[in-house]
């Protein structure tokens, strides 16, 4: 493989990976939109139960082959982590804080996911880019910090939980991405884990009930269908095209998306020092882009 086809598939990894980036950074307005109404928990298998009901139609359609035990064993990890981690705890600390503060605190999730890819792939970032990680990193935290006076919240301990679910998932999907594909990795582990999902979702619903509104029901079904099924076609797919730290650090731009769909779509406060983070943020990602990724055969 040329040094320019390289380049060229990095650059479309880190593409596919800002789509996906673009539909996962509404999850916590509409999440927070839905949790208002119904209970969190029942949200965040709900959605997957909807998901995974798509990916059986999409895997029957494509006429998908069945995972092999090795891919079998990525699968339940990149499950445990997307499908049921991130959905669950993200979801509780919606139901406690805006939106736009957990947005913030998602902010770690760039480095989280390189610290995944390395440990877990054996990708060996240069000491440039992990420089440039931690800045980006420390400049998402401090904005955190200066919103809220100084204070986390408490609801933060299951927005950490959720940051290391979602970077655990990212990483083992994204890496089974390059033999399995993006729509399959994200379908099998939907599908596998239905029969957990299914029976827990039925029973909040009876407990806890489904009367809800419209915009509710609404913001239920955009994370249902983009935020754990579509999103992961462009995120997966780019992840294993441009490689897991790389194309992770795109991430860094989600949370000041996310404080933008908050602003418009829950009318929560949107200040100008955002866009000056924002702008920091960008400025980081960029020179992390140039620094090299020593990534395994």
């Amino acid at each position: 493989m040329t040094s320019s086809s390289v380049i060229t598939q990095e650059t479309k990894g880190m593409l596919l990976g800002a789509i996906g980036v673009a539909l996962f950074s509404l999850t916590l307005p509409f999440t927070r939109m839905a949790v208002a109404e119904l209970d969190p928990v029942f949200v965040a298998l709900g959605r997957a139960v909807v998901a995974a009901a798509c990916s059986a139609v999409l895997l029957w359609w494509t006429g998908a082959v069945l995972p092999n035990r090795t891919q079998l064993k990525s699968l339940f990890i990149t499950a445990l982590g997307v499908v049921v981690g991130f959905p669950v705890f993200s979801s509780i600390a919606m139901h406690y804080v805006p939106a736009s503060h957990g947005a913030i605190i998602l902010g770690i999730l760039p480095l989280a996911t390189a610290l995944f890819g390395a440990l877990r792939f054996g990708e060996r970032p240069s000491l440039g880019f992990w420089i440039a990680a931690v800045i980006g990193s420390a400049l998402v935290v401090g904005f955190a910090l200066q919103q809220g006076g100084g204070e986390l919240h408490i609801a933060d301990l299951a927005l950490f939980i959720a940051v290391m679910a979602a970077a655990m998932g990212y990483a083992e999907g994204g890496r089974l991405s390059q033999t399995l594909g993006g729509q399959q990795v994200i379908s099998w582990a939907l599908v596998l884990s239905m029969p957990v999902v299914l029976p827990v979702t039925v029973w909040l619903g009876w407990r806890h009930g489904v009367s809800a509104s419209p915009a509710a029901w609404a913001g239920f079904a955009y994370v249902s269908l983009f935020s754990m099924f579509i999103g992961f076609f462009f995120w997966y797919k780019g992840l294993a095209l441009g490689g897991i730290a790389r194309v992770g650090q795109v991430q860094l731009i989600q949370p000041f998306l996310t404080l933008l769909g908050a602003a418009v779509i829950l009318g929560e406060v949107l200040e100008w020092r955002t866009f000056l983070f924002a702008l920091a943020i960008i400025a980081v990602v960029a020179i992390g882009r140039k620094m090299s990724i020593k990534r395994p055969n």
